[in-house]
């Protein structure tokens, strides 16, 4: 049976109105800088395990992915369902209670769910050249897998210093300040991720633009 052409990566908050809608967005925006609009056969979705289903991106979030050039329109809300999970071939969440969350579901979801910045910990400690060309038809599918099973064989080696390291908290409710943290953040955690999948670095002209300074934040 010929291997699927295509790579499913679902990210998982709680809302899925803030933190998974940005990462999404970003990662998607990412995708297409280094692999072109197609992505490589990649697809990123999110959910929220109390989503808000139907529901826009929360005002700030959005003006965060504004603020980094990524696209911000036509997002809605899902709530985490069992065929989403099923269907994702790697799931990455905000917290550790999100993670634990998605493995409760079933679906032999365990080896392939990690937090975020558990993923980027990981990923960093894989040898990039062991993994498949993301630069030759559907190269970007191969290496997305073989790089979801070597970072599944790493766990329980590389150990994160504190829990919280491997979280990105939520900023729903807070200040503008907070949510542009914290889209800095997850921009920060995305970059080794993407970079492995793909095999190339953020440049000035590939890479996401520096966020622009709000008009209200100008002297």
């Amino acid at each position: 049976m010929p291997a699927p052409a295509t790579f499913r990566i679902l990210y998982v908050s709680t809302g899925n109105v803030c933190r998974s809608p940005i990462t999404e967005r970003l990662t998607r925006q990412a995708l297409c800088d280094r692999l072109g609009a197609a992505g490589g056969g990649l697809i990123v979705e999110s959910a929220g395990t109390w989503g808000h289903v139907g529901a826009p991106m929360e005002a700030h979030a959005a003006r965060v992915l504004t603020e980094f050039g990524a696209d911000a329109d036509d997002f809605t809300g899902r709530e985490l369902l069992d065929e989403h999970v099923i269907a994702a071939d790697l799931v990455l969440t905000a917290t550790l209670d999100h993670r634990a969350h998605v493995i409760s579901m079933g679906h032999s979801a365990g080896l392939r769910t990690f937090t975020l910045k558990e993923f980027t910990r990981l990923v960093r400690a894989i040898d990039p050249t062991t993994l498949p060309d993301a630069h030759v038809p559907g190269g970007a599918v191969a290496r997305a897998r073989a790089l979801g099973r070597a970072a599944a064989a790493l766990r329980g080696w590389l150990l994160a210093p504190t829990p919280e390291a491997d979280e990105v908290q939520d900023p729903y409710g807070a200040p503008f300040p907070y949510f542009r943290s914290i889209g800095e953040e997850i921009r920060s955690a995305l970059d080794p991720v993407v970079t492995a999948l793909t095999g190339l670095t953020a440049s000035p002209v590939t890479g996401p633009p520096a966020p622009r300074t709000p008009p209200d934040a100008l002297p």
